[in-house]
């Protein structure tokens, strides 16, 4: 007898192995015993199948091997694919052989864990459908920018995390010894990607960021994945439309690659196909006037929290740019409008109360300017003469944004918390696992 094919059960769900004798290897997701048939969910990446496993149908060895599984206890299993709509998916494996490769006795999974059990315990718990089901979708959002800024013409560039200055200055950083001098976890890549404009002109990165903030909030981390963007030759306005373009084809992309997974984590994957560009826009003047008129009690120069951006998304049915900040409120590498009390620049607020989920801006090319920003910062000019450099040799007018990633992930997957964005999650009260 030829051996049998070695199969991923999403080709079984396909229906493209149906008749014929396969062999899966996965892991058991549910299990129930009844007398002389054991019924064996496994799941593997591409899906859940129910295996039938009949003591008449194996040896003895094989079917005490089915009925003694447990939970999550990887198997390899073989038997010939048949169609049944009652089972999970529509088909069945009526099992010829059950081996057992791996046991999971006592596996600390079960329902109503409660959250702070499922952290400490996140090495597991990533098994679970829902994480499945985001680190599925995350990657094909990943997948579809990366696409998107291929066929734009932009590169990929890999900068370093360990830096000489805050690239969003504050005291929100990271700081640690670097053999005999100081240095901080990057806040973000933009100024090595603006370096970087001078000769590949459109680049972009994924790398991670941090940021020291003791926020307790369902949209916080203090280690994130930042996509970020830099282009030469590019003013405010198309920066914005970038931003949208890019946002609009990742949300249509997982609406059309991701519809199971969509539909499992309470995501109508019609919500994504429908983003299109152009944005609603709002300048920071108007949205002060706008917050004022509903009571909240804001005035010019206060940066928006949550209730804030709430009340100003829910003024559209979809994404809305909030463009021009005050400038005192922005950091030195920023574009001023002529009058100099605006910065060129804009936040992307997600719709349903996901809040701010790109920032970006023109940025400024006048050295005197910059230098004069950064010593009222209170920074040390010297360490970023290197950046001042990119003022005197060669400037040009240019544009860049960063878009925070695991906020991105929760939009797209309708999730509660930021948290279940990312595979392992830092704030400032978790560091393990």
């Amino acid at each position: 007898m030829p051996k049998a094919r070695l199969v991923k059960i999403g080709e079984i769900l396909d229906g493209d192995a149906t008749g014929e004798e396969i062999t899966i290897q996965g892991w058991v997701h549910r299990h129930r015993s009844t007398g002389g048939i054991v019924f064996c969910v496994v799941r593997d990446a591409t899906g859940i199948v129910q295996c039938t496993v009949k003591k008449d149908n194996v040896d003895e060895d094989a079917f005490t091997q089915a009925e003694g599984s447990s939970f999550e206890a990887s198997v390899r299993v073989t038997g010939t694919v048949a169609e049944d709509e009652r089972a999970p998916g529509g088909f069945e494996v009526k099992a010829v052989a059950f081996e057992e490769v791996g046991e999971s006795p006592d596996i600390p999974l079960y329902e109503e864990m409660g959250i702070e059990h499922e952290l400490d315990h996140r090495h597991l718990w990533l098994r679970s459908r829902k994480l499945t089901n985001v680190m599925k979708i995350r990657h094909t959002a990943v997948r579809a920018m990366a696409d998107w800024f291929e066929e734009n013409d932009f590169w990929q560039v890999w900068p370093s995390v360990l830096t000489k200055g805050a690239a969003e200055g504050g005291a929100d950083v990271f700081e640690l010894e670097y053999f005999e001098d100081t240095a901080y976890l990057t806040q973000s890549s933009q100024m090595y990607l603006e370096a970087m404009i001078f000769s590949l002109e459109r680049v972009w990165c994924l790398a991670p960021s941090f940021r020291a903030e003791k926020s307790r909030t369902p949209r916080h981390l203090t280690e994130y994945w930042h996509l970020e963007a830099e282009q030469a030759w590019c003013d405010h306005e198309e920066n914005l439309k970038i931003q949208e373009n890019l946002v609009q084809h990742a949300c249509n992309t997982v609406a059309e690659k991701c519809p199971e997974e969509l539909d499992e984590l309470g995501r109508d994957p019609s919500t994504l196909s429908k983003v299109q560009a152009p944005f609603e826009r709002i300048t920071y003047d108007d949205a002060i006037d706008h917050l004022q008129d509903e009571g909240y009690e804001i005035t010019w120069g206060d940066d928006f929290g949550a209730p804030h951006e709430r009340a100003l998304s829910d003024l559209h049915d979809g994404f809305v740019f909030i463009t021009h900040f005050p400038a005192k409120m922005k950091p030195f590498y920023m574009a001023l409008t002529e009058d100099e009390r605006h910065a060129k620049c804009a936040d992307l607020i997600a719709p349903e109360e996901y809040g701010e989920l790109i920032g970006g801006s023109e940025r400024s090319t006048d050295e005197a300017s910059v230098r004069q920003r950064l010593a009222e910062s209170g920074e040390d000019v010297e360490d970023y003469e290197w950046f001042l450099d990119l003022r005197r040799y060669g400037s040009v007018p240019h544009s860049g944004f960063g878009l925070g990633l695991e906020r991105f992930v929760s939009y797209l997957c309708s999730l509660e918390h930021v948290r279940d964005a990312v595979p392992f999650m830092r704030t400032p009260a978790r560091l393990y696992p």
